[in-house]
């Protein structure tokens, strides 16, 4: 345990220079009127003659002299950190997954006409052609179709979650060493927000909703009964080396690991982190060796909550836009115990369709295997 400030009545320092004991003085002084700490320990000074024999020689006054600033310095850091140390607002769930789409047209098929969505609003180049198109979710979820060339992760261009202070998050997250810009933005679309890096280099959005906001604007319109779900419970994305991930996400954002499950019973196949102030939640998809373009897909992917996974996949068959959708849909029970179904979109990425509650109603228990080398 360190010693603090408040346990300490004197700080004694040696030196020979009336000089350096005035600018000692005045610092201290100044740290007590900017700080308000008015129980901040006596600085007192004691000259060469009272020391002791095991104190160096007159010649090495300096030395003591740079020790007691640093030793002084670095309890003004310390009671710094202590007294200034910036919270963390709250982040209170998934706000989007956006994903790099070949063609528009079969997207918009595929979560429009088959899964049941709206497209309330998209942002368009230049030359009129659409470069995001919005599919919404629910008042706080979308997802985002980008018409840009994927440049890595496969067809995954960025995860975001939402906060309520993205300025607050944004200093504390330097704080605790994170990168982040000078300030934060303002989108197009009319929300506040800025971009980090993961320790897998996964673009991580960072959203606080303004009431001016096309989102905002939106609400209340463009939930149509047809949607398949209207909650997405958790996005997955690759992770190459779990304990950096669990630093970043756990330590520094605050989410809460609830489960972790094996496909093997021999290695650590997900991680399952939820948001601090939520429950929606990030699935860390492990791997050993990096994942090719089709297990790319597969890892990186949207998982949409349904109350039934067999009416939900019996309805998705009845639509008329099913005769465009050739992949099986089946049915299995998963390791963490719950019914889903996973569907693809035309690139590939994978939709996961899950029941909120395992089969039997009892919880399955974590996995204890290692995670992949």
């Amino acid at each position: 345990m360190g010693t603090s400030l408040s346990n300490i009545r004197e700080i004694q320092l040696w030196t020979d220079d009336s000089y350096l004991e005035s600018r000692l003085t005045t610092l201290w002084r100044e740290w007590e009127w900017r700080t308000g700490r008015s129980s901040l320990p006596r600085l007192t000074y004691a000259r060469h003659a009272r020391r002791s024999a095991l104190l160096p020689k007159k010649g090495d006054f300096n030395l003591i002299n740079g020790i007691a600033i640093f030793l002084l310095l670095s309890s003004l850091a310390t009671a710094a950190r202590h007294g200034d140390e910036v919270k963390r607002p709250r982040i209170l769930g998934i706000s989007h997954m956006a994903l790099f789409v070949s063609d528009l047209q079969k997207s918009r098929w595929f979560y429009e006409d088959f899964l049941g969505y709206a497209e309330p609003y998209n942002l368009k180049r230049d030359d009129g052609s659409v470069r995001i198109a919005f599919i919404k979710i629910n008042e706080d979820q979308y997802i985002e179709l980008f018409t840009d060339t994927p440049k890595q992760e496969g067809q995954l261009n960025h995860i975001a979650f939402y906060t309520d202070s993205a300025e607050g998050l944004r200093a504390y997250l330097a704080s605790r060493g994170v990168k982040v810009p000078a300030k934060v933005g303002k989108g197009k679309i009319g929300n506040s927000n800025f971009n980090i890096a993961d320790p897998d280099g996964h673009t991580v959005e960072i959203v606080q909703y303004e009431p001016d906001s096309w989102t905002r604007r939106a609400e209340g319109k463009y939930l149509p009964d047809t949607r398949i779900s209207a909650h997405m419970a958790h996005e997955g994305v690759t992770i190459g080396a779990l304990d950096p991930s669990a630093k970043f996400y756990g330590g520094i954002l605050g989410f809460q690991e609830f489960w972790r499950g094996s496909s093997s019973g021999k290695v650590l196949s997900w991680v399952n982190m939820r948001v601090a102030d939520g429950q929606d939640y990030l699935e860390f998809m492990l791997y050993a060796k990096p994942p090719d373009a089709r297990e790319m897909g597969v890892k990186n992917h949207i998982c949409l909550l349904t109350p039934d996974v067999e009416k939900a996949v019996a309805a998705l068959k009845a639509r008329p836009a099913a005769k465009g959708y050739t992949a099986p849909m089946e049915i299995k029970v998963g390791v963490n115990g719950k019914r889903q179904a996973n569907l693809f979109d035309p690139d590939g990425t994978r939709i996961e369709l899950m029941e909120p509650n395992t089969i039997d109603g009892n919880p399955v228990p974590p996995s204890a295997a290692p995670p992949p080398k």
